[in-house]
């Protein structure tokens, strides 16, 4: 009796593990910028068109815009510290860090002087 307890316990712990897994594979986040700084966020979404209907709604500046949809991945947007309105740089990649490196570095390829990252953003569960 013991035997067949702990063989269904097994079993109910795989279903669970295997459903979680699968919501999360269809999880989906997304990044919007726009200018003067401005920028939004969505993520852990399941849809990706409801990950950028978040995005766009949060980017309370003008002109905003999706760059990029995230699936188990980190967006960051930084801009000039001294000029808000002037150069930015944005990227999407599957770690955080490397992201904001990335966009830092456009940042000033486009002529930033005083770079910082402004915002980032993670989709975790996709």
């Amino acid at each position: 009796m013991a035997r067949s307890l702990t063989h269904g316990a097994r079993a109910i712990a795989a279903a669970a593990l295997l459903a979680a897994m699968t919501g999360a594979a269809a999880a989906a986040g997304a990044f919007a910028v726009g200018t003067c700084g401005a920028y939004g966020y969505g993520f852990d979404f399941r849809i990706a068109a409801d990950a950028r209907a978040a995005a766009l709604k949060k980017c309370t500046g003008s002109a905003c815009k999706i760059v990029g949809v995230m699936r188990r991945g980190c967006a960051a947007m930084a801009i000039d510290a001294k000029n808000p309105c002037g150069s930015y740089g944005w990227a999407i990649d599957s770690h955080l860090g490397k992201a904001e490196n990335a966009s830092m570095r456009r940042c000033y390829q486009f002529g930033g002087r005083n770079c910082v990252v402004r915002a980032w953003a993670c989709d975790e569960k996709g």
